[in-house]
C-alpha cells in the first residue's frame, strides 16, 4: 500500500487533516495503530491549549429511540457558527446523543461527580475489597482501580466509544478539536427512559438501545 493509501485510511480511521495523517504516519514509521494514538496524543494537546477559549456556539442534538422510550438532549459547544454548522460538528453531537442513549451516563465529566458519591462509593469499595480478605495496602489499591471503573460507568468523556472501545468520548471530541481547530465541550445533557422511577416490569432499554445502535 503506498504512502497516499495509507494516509486516506488513517484520514478515514481518524477524521485528522491530510498533512496531520501524513506527518503521524511519517513520525510512526508507518505504523498505523501509532499514527492514530500520535494523532489523538496530539488532539488531547490541542485540547489543552483551547482550554482557556470561550466555545458559546454550538448545537443542541435530540436523538429518540425504540418509538420514544429513551429521549436524549445533548448540548455540544464551540467556538464559531461556522464549525457549528460543518458535517464534523454535526456527526460528533450526534454520536453523543447516541452514546448518552446507548450508555446511560450521569455526569459529562469526573469534575462534576460530588465529592461525597466519591467517598461513599470508596468506602463501598473498600468493604468489599477488605472482606474479601485483601490486606489494607492491597485494598487501597484496588479501591483506586474500582473507582476508575466507576467513572468510565458513569462519566460519558470517561466511556468506551460504542462504535470504538478502543476510544473514549474525550478521545472523539479531542479528535474534533484537531480537525476544527476550535475548542468544544460537552457542556450538559439529559436522558429520559419512559417510565423511569416507576414500579413496572424490568425493561433493560440501555441494552436494546446498544444493540441496535451497534447494528446501525
Amino acid at each position: 500500500m503506498s504512502l497516499t493509501d495509507d494516509i486516506k485510511e488513517l484520514r478515514a480511521r481518524t477524521q485528522a487533516g491530510m498533512l496531520d495523517c501524513k506527518n503521524a504516519l511519517e513520525a510512526c514509521n508507518g505504523n498505523m495503530d501509532e499514527a492514530a494514538k500520535w494523532l489523538r496524543e496530539k488532539g488531547m494537546a490541542a485540547a489543552a491549549k483551547k482550554e482557556g477559549r470561550i466555545a458559546a456556539e454550538g448545537v443542541v442534538d435530540a436523538y429518540i429511540h425504540l418509538g420514544g422510550k429513551i429521549g436524549v438532549l445533548v448540548e455540544l459547544n464551540c467556538e464559531t457558527d461556522f464549525v457549528a454548522k460543518s458535517d464534523t460538528f454535526k456527526e460528533l453531537a450526534h454520536n453523543i446523543a447516541l452514546q448518552i442513549a446507548a450508555s446511560k451516563p450521569l455526569f459529562v465529566s469526573k469534575e462534576e461527580v460530588d465529592a461525597e458519591s466519591i467517598e461513599n462509593e470508596r468506602k463501598i469499595y473498600k468493604t468489599q475489597a477488605l472482606n474479601e480478605g485483601k490486606p489494607e495496602q492491597v485494598a487501597e489499591k484496588i479501591v483506586e482501580g474500582r473507582i476508575n471503573k466507576y467513572f468510565k460507568e458513569v462519566c460519558l468523556l470517561e466511556q468506551e466509544y460504542f462504535r470504538d472501545p478502543t476510544k473514549t468520548i474525550r478521545d472523539i471530541v479531542n479528535e474534533a478539536i484537531l480537525v476544527t481547530g476550535e475548542k468544544i465541550t460537552v457542556r450538559r445533557f439529559t436522558r429520559y427512559e419512559m417510565g423511569e422511577g416507576l414500579q413496572k416490569r424490568e425493561d433493560n432499554f440501555a441494552e436494546e438501545v446498544a444493540k441496535q445502535i451497534a447494528g446501525e
